[in-house]
């Protein structure tokens, strides 16, 4: 450390000079970690669970849109760079000299690149459904978001029916919908499922803790968190769903006071011709869908698209949309990735068909030859949501009963790399990711 000593006698603009010296000393002596986040990215996902951590010190990172793929740059600290190499994680290390140039570079109005200061942590809620007294999961299928968080290491907690409706949403910034069936259906699984141990598990569960609740029905508590989640982000939550937790979110809204469930679902028979009676006003993402009412069907509505697309597996793939850096920073983030290419993936709602989004929905991802958007993302009072089709980005067909996805494999997978910009978006700054 550089220690004056300054005397009674000394001129007062000398001791600014010398103060002004040791500032820029300082100055140049700092460092940053410039995390890339292209092709030359050894763990993509791990650099996101890096920039978390950062943020959870109580220190600020930036996040450089569309700049190498998206990168990070944090202060350089030993336990920074440490941590790198911990969790193996590409870095390289510009002085602080090196940095400005990079911002001024970024700056010019002709790059479609910007500078996005993060400040905060979000903290994280993940719906997802009870385990039982052994510890394990009722339902046997994983969780994108789960696995995406586990394998980044960024903490999250477990919520459902119960704390939400108990009013303890407000306490997070983020949530993410479990691959759950809001409509009180169990997924549609009748048909194929309903005599395993499982799903006479999940069914014996749902009823008592919709009792418990207050509700004579399931679909009608799962109503009720909905509509509490729907009050969550417009007063400024962020809320991201894959899978099924999509279309059954809207098909649930559309159907306040209408009974849709067959009576193998609720025991007592659905109205009749429920589908006439939907109302789309409330709905976040899709209008003038058809319900599938047959029970032994498994689909919800025709909103998802997996059993009228004609894609083979080798063909499946979809576009990211490019967007303003400096003018558009929300889409830009939830897009970054090192590939505008994503291959596809199938799920119970596999894709959205194009013609049921409605118009003031952002699309950030679709298959033009198929006609369906993949990526979706809105606004709602003070929050946002957004909504990306499919399962699990890793396992093209995910089935049940099919082992959890292993990310040691797929460290660079696109399709994860979506579902953590939308977990890192919350922390940047608030001027910065206005919609």
């Amino acid at each position: 450390m550089m220690c004056i000593r300054v005397g009674f006698g000394m001129p007062l603009m000398r001791v600014v000079v010398l103060l002004l010296f040791i500032v820029a000393t300082r100055q140049v002596s700092a460092s940053f970690i410039f995390i890339p986040m292209d092709t030359r990215q050894a763990n993509h996902l791990k650099a996101y669970g890096i920039t978390y951590w950062v943020l959870d010190q109580g220190v600020e990172a930036y996040w450089l849109l569309n700049h190498r793929g998206g990168s990070f740059v944090l202060p350089n600290t030993a336990s920074f760079e440490r941590e790198c190499k911990i969790r193996g994680v590409s870095y390289q290390i510009l002085s602080a000299g090196e940095f400005v140039q990079l911002k001024l570079t970024i700056a010019d109005p002709e790059r479609n690149e910007e500078v996005i200061k993060l400040e905060k942590p979000p903290k994280i809620a993940v719906y997802t459904p009870e385990f039982n007294e052994k510890g394990e999961r009722i339902q046997p299928w994983d969780d994108a978001v789960t696995l995406a968080l586990t394998y980044a290491e960024i903490p999250f907690e477990k919520i459902y029916d119960g704390e939400i409706l108990n009013g303890l949403l407000p306490k997070y910034d983020w949530l993410h919908l479990h691959h759950e069936d809001f409509t009180g259906q169990y997924g549609k699984f009748y048909r194929g499922q309903h005599t395993q141990a499982w799903y006479i598990e999940n069914q014996k569960r749902a009823e008592r803790l919709s009792r418990e609740l207050g509700f004579d029905k399931v679909s009608q508590c799962k109503l009720a968190v909905v509509k509490k989640i729907r009050e969550y982000v417009a007063g400024g939550g962020f809320m991201f769903a894959m899978c099924s937790a999509t279309d059954t979110y809207d098909i649930a809204l559309a159907a306040e006071g209408v009974d849709i469930c067959a009576v193998v679902f609720d025991g007592d028979p659905a109205d009749s011709k429920p589908g006439s009676r939907l109302r789309f006003e409330p709905t976040f993402a899709f209008r003038n869908f058809t319900l599938v009412e047959n029970p032994m069907e498994y689909e919800f509505s025709t909103i998802d698209n997996t059993y009228q697309r004609q894609v083979i597996p080798e063909n499946d793939y979809f576009s990211l949309f490019d967007f303003s850096a400096k003018w558009d920073p929300v889409p830009t983030m939830l897009t970054q990735c090192h590939t505008r290419t994503v291959k596809g993936f199938m799920g119970q709602t596999t894709a959205f068909k194009k013609d049921l989004v409605k118009p003031e929905v952002l699309i950030l991802g679709d298959n033009k030859a198929a006609d369906e958007v993949r990526y979706v993302h809105g606004s709602f009072g003070y929050g946002t949501w957004t909504f990306y089709a499919g399962h699990d980005p890793e396992d093209y067909q995910h089935l049940v009963g099919d082992p959890p996805t292993d990310l040691n494999l797929h460290p660079n997978s696109p399709g994860y790399r979506l579902i953590l910009n939308n977990v890192l978006f919350p922390a940047a700054k608030k001027k910065e990711r206005k919609t």
